[in-house]
């Protein structure tokens, strides 16, 4: 059974810095895509980052570009999200993603319909 396990969030103060981490098993997904998303309530789930599968070409969203990286250990069959500098507004439950089609990112990543592997989310709070 696949599995992706996200972990990392928590509260945090603005201005203050999270490492997400995904974990995969039951199956290793060192040979293609992977994405981090983000849902607050209310609201649908926005894309955050994604990563080609050997970590040459990364793309983020215009919100979190410069403040958020997206990298991966494949030995590991993990997938890191680092935050850095948050503010309110990144408040959500952020998700890691799969595409099982793909090696390499394209602006079709920015869709979730492009993922077929999702974790369950992580909490991240962000105080002022």
């Amino acid at each position: 059974q696949v599995q992706l396990v996200e972990s990392g969030g928590g509260l945090v103060q603005a201005g203050g810095s999270l490492r997400l981490s995904c974990a995969a098993s039951g199956r290793t997904f060192s040979s293609y895509v992977m994405g981090w998303f983000r849902q607050a309530p209310g609201k649908e789930r926005e894309f955050v980052a994604a990563i080609s599968w050997n970590s040459v070409s990364t793309y983020h969203s215009d919100a979190v570009k410069g403040r958020f990286t997206i990298s991966r250990d494949n030995a590991k069959n993990t997938l890191y999200l680092q935050m850095n500098s948050l503010k309110r507004e990144d408040t959500a439950v952020y998700y890691c993603a799969v595409d099982s089609k793909s090696m390499t990112v394209n602006f079709q990543h920015s869709a979730t319909s492009a993922y077929d592997y999702w974790g369950q989310g992580t909490q991240v709070t962000v105080s002022s």
